[in-house]
């Protein structure tokens, strides 16, 4: 018996009057998602706990079976790892937007027009900088899916204790980075990262990739803005832990590299952006393989397109990815035999709130010898009425490891 959870990220939403007061999971046409329903056990899941708004990093290490609350000590390292950078003890990560500001150093566009081709290329020349204050410390820049990327400190007296760079609206500058507390290494962290970002925009903004997209009226990834420092966790391997052979399949740095950190071998996937122009097709067919070819027992999955959708505020663009999640993906998920699949999301992104919120996502379990409950759709409220009940993304593993036949018996 095989496992797999599944990760439909951002997936759970809020009622929108454009949707005559449905979600745009409940507006979706779905049909397969709701045989699987038919098919199972449904619930509703707080990733963390009720009321608590998670990220996608702490939601994903919660799910995994690991305390957040111990492991995390911010997104940057996850990021880091995740992009196949090595770190070490005493480095300090940062995730990064590409972005856009104009002459006045105002942020126009965090994303910088959801840039997808050549960072590689501005990685480089950002890979060139040298603060002379600072020359003691290495500075390592690396590109991830689309406008992210990741920012590696390495050097004597940093600390993680530091503020972000992201304003998180545009029309303003980017935030003065300070310290959290009253340490010298702390202080000496912001001051650096000031200057960092400071340093970026005077080394890229005419970069000839930026240049042509200007003339392209897009906007140009003109400056780097780092947020979510952290210190390289220790976290005990998800194979040893549950005696698996684990496997993930992502699209985004931060999940990939949540996974190395278990443990995890990744498999990549041609054409996987993180966004709603992904090729599914590339994810389900590696999905398949690889649950039917492997000596992989257990998969993590996460596809992105739905939460890069609540974040941009755009319903349609949810609903129709959802639609097309259903019909490329979980079409061919309903063939698998021997195989136990948890759906799920880590977290709502309702398109009224354009970030996350703390609003419990639906859950279901699909696979043989499961309670079958009487839920005939898949959605944030008929999971409600399901057997599941209210459960916790700290249960997840618990539960799945009992339906592969893997859970130790507890007592005599």
């Amino acid at each position: 018996m095989k496992g797999i959870v599944f990760i439909m990220d951002g997936l759970g939403d809020r009622p929108l009057k454009e949707l005559n007061n449905q979600t745009p999971l409940q507006a979706a046409n779905t049909p397969n998602l709701d045989k699987m329903a038919k098919k199972g056990i449904n619930g509703i899941m707080d990733s963390i706990k009720p009321g608590i708004r998670p990220g996608s990093d702490t939601a994903h290490i919660s799910i995994l079976g690991y305390d957040p609350n111990i492991v995390y000590t911010g997104r940057g390292p996850f990021e880091a790892c995740g992009v196949g950078i090595d770190i070490f003890p005493g480095d300090i990560a940062f995730r990064c937007n590409f972005s856009t500001v104009n002459d006045e150093f105002i942020v126009t566009d965090r994303r910088a027009g959801r840039i997808r081709d050549n960072t590689s290329s501005i990685i480089s020349k950002l890979n060139e900088m040298k603060i002379e204050e600072y020359e003691d410390i290495e500075i390592v820049f690396k590109e991830s899916t689309g406008h992210r990327a990741v920012l590696v400190l390495r050097g004597e007296g940093l600390s993680d204790k530091v503020s972000d760079a992201d304003p998180k609206i545009e029309g303003k500058p980017p935030k003065i980075v300070v310290a959290k507390d009253d340490s010298a290494e702390a202080k000496k962290t912001a001051d650096l990262l000031n200057k960092i970002v400071k340093k970026s925009y005077e080394l890229i903004k005419n970069h000839p990739i930026n240049l042509n997209r200007v003339e392209k009226n897009e906007p140009p990834a003109n400056i780097i803005i780092p947020r979510g420092a952290g210190a390289v966790p220790d976290v005990e391997p998800l194979n040893s832990k549950y005696s698996l052979n684990s496997a993930c399949i992502a699209e985004t740095g931060l999940i990939m590299g949540i996974a190395r950190f278990a443990g995890m071998e990744i498999i990549e996937v041609d054409g996987a952006t993180g966004g709603v122009d992904t090729n599914l097709d590339n994810i389900v067919d590696t999905i398949m393989d690889n649950v039917k070819n492997s000596d992989y027992d257990f998969f993590l999955v996460n596809i992105d397109g739905a939460d890069e959708a609540g974040h941009d505020g755009n319903y349609k663009e949810k609903l129709e990815f959802i639609e097309k999640v259903d019909d490329i993906v979980v079409s061919k998920l309903l063939e698998l035999k021997d195989t136990i699949i948890i759906l799920t999301a880590d977290h709502s992104t309702p398109i009224s709130v354009m970030d996350h919120s703390a609003d419990p996502v639906p859950i279901m379990i699909n696979g043989s010898d499961i309670r079958v409950d009487g839920v005939n759709k898949f959605n944030e409220i008929d999971a409600t009425k399901g057997g599941l009940l209210r459960i916790r993304g700290s249960d997840v593993m618990d539960i799945i490891l009992d339906l592969m036949g893997k859970s130790p018996k507890f007592g005599a």
